[in-house]
């Protein structure tokens, strides 16, 4: 389970997160390209944008329930 006191540093704030536990797989950014980006210097999966619309809250939904690692967190804000 993901851990929201353990973010990547480049997540944008809100619901969603990516912690640093992150293989940097890419599934999520196949997934939900609009939603994660990847920290270059990091090597990991970070939430560039907060989904704004139902399609992109179930891409989001989608990439979380996948991750092989559960490094995606959805804290309810």
């Amino acid at each position: 389970m993901a851990d929201k006191d353990d973010k990547t540093p480049m997540c944008v704030p809100g619901k969603f997160y990516v912690d640093s536990s992150c293989i940097d797989c890419d599934l999520c950014r196949e997934t939900a390209p609009s939603i994660f980006g990847r920290d270059e210097d990091e090597g990991v999966s970070y939430v560039a944008k907060q989904p704004e619309n139902d399609e992109e809250l179930a891409a989001a939904c989608e990439a979380m329930e996948g991750c092989p690692v559960e490094a995606i967190g959805d804290d309810g804000e």
